[in-house]
């Protein structure tokens, strides 16, 4: 979240971002103009507002191409990505729309042409299985970007990241991409991080860059360091309903600040610190959970 806002900060626009599963920070970056292609199963605020009205209104203004796929292929398009091989095969959303070519949508707007090497000719494929005989298999083209940016618990002076936790299609991501930025809560030695290399997500090879940033994922929550801010999400979910608010919402906490440590200020410390999780439970006890 400290990169999207810096990002937003620095005007960066025309992004084209793939992601399996998307959030508030995308929402962020739409909402503030910096992205032109979208792709992904699903963006919203989970528990704290369902609707994404950033990208509802880039949708219908023509201002963004939004290319839907489901959850199964985006994470298919990772994996192969990470593999390194063009597609993956796989037999998931057969009989639905999800696979109407109605719905290329970087098709319709012309940007399957093989000028972009980011962008595959087609968006999907059909084969029959040539081993079982088992009928028509759907083949997902590969995710390639340029970079993929991810958050974590420790990362070693090194580059070796270390993800408590889920990690969801984190390590598929970092692999497909050509160059990763880490992001971490806290830069341990890599003499540290090696005693339990299971524990570790990527090896240093991996990472082209590494930057520490406490509280660089608020408002959203690392786990074992912070909680998420609920307050905070469904404050940036209300104000992204039209765009005077929304543009209110960015002078107050992006525009406003002029660094990630001008932000944190702003929140106050005690603030930080009834989110801050308890060393045990690895979440925050002081939070009051089942109310607004």
């Amino acid at each position: 979240m400290a990169v999207i806002f810096e990002m937003i900060r620095q005007g960066k626009n025309n992004l084209h971002l793939i992601e399996v599963n998307s959030g508030s920070h995308s929402e962020m970056l739409i909402g503030a103009g910096a992205v032109s292609i979208w792709e992904s199963c699903w963006i919203g605020h989970e528990l704290y507002g369902k609707v994404p009205y950033c990208l509802d209104r880039k949708m219908k203004s023509g201002d963004i191409t939004a290319e839907d796929y489901s959850h199964q292929h985006i994470l298919y398009r990772m994996q192969a990505g990470a593999a390194g091989i063009p597609y993956m095969p796989t037999w998931a959303s057969r009989g639905t729309d999800i696979l109407n070519p109605e719905y290329d949508m970087l098709g319709k707007a012309g940007l399957r042409d093989g000028q972009n090497p980011r962008i595959p000719r087609q968006k999907y494929a059909f084969v029959s299985d040539p081993f079982y005989g088992e009928g028509e298999m759907i083949l997902v083209p590969a995710a390639r970007p340029d970079v993929c940016i991810i958050h974590a618990q420790q990362a070693g002076e090194e580059g070796t990241v270390r993800v408590m936790g889920q990690t969801f299609s984190d390590a598929q991501a970092a692999k497909a991409a050509d160059k990763v930025i880490v992001m971490a809560e806290e830069i341990v030695p890599e003499s540290y991080l090696r005693e339990e290399p299971d524990r570790n997500l990527l090896p240093s090879y991996l990472v082209d860059a590494v930057v520490e940033v406490p509280w660089g994922a608020y408002p959203t929550g690392v786990y074992g360091y912070y909680d998420v801010d609920g307050a905070f999400l469904r404050e940036f979910a209300s104000a992204s309903k039209n765009e005077a608010s929304l543009e209110a919402w960015f002078g107050e906490w992006v525009y406003g600040v002029e660094s990630h440590e001008e932000f944190l200020d702003k929140l106050t410390v005690s603030h930080l610190m009834s989110l801050k999780a308890n060393g045990y439970h690895k979440y925050s006890t002081r939070v009051k959970r089942g109310v607004k």
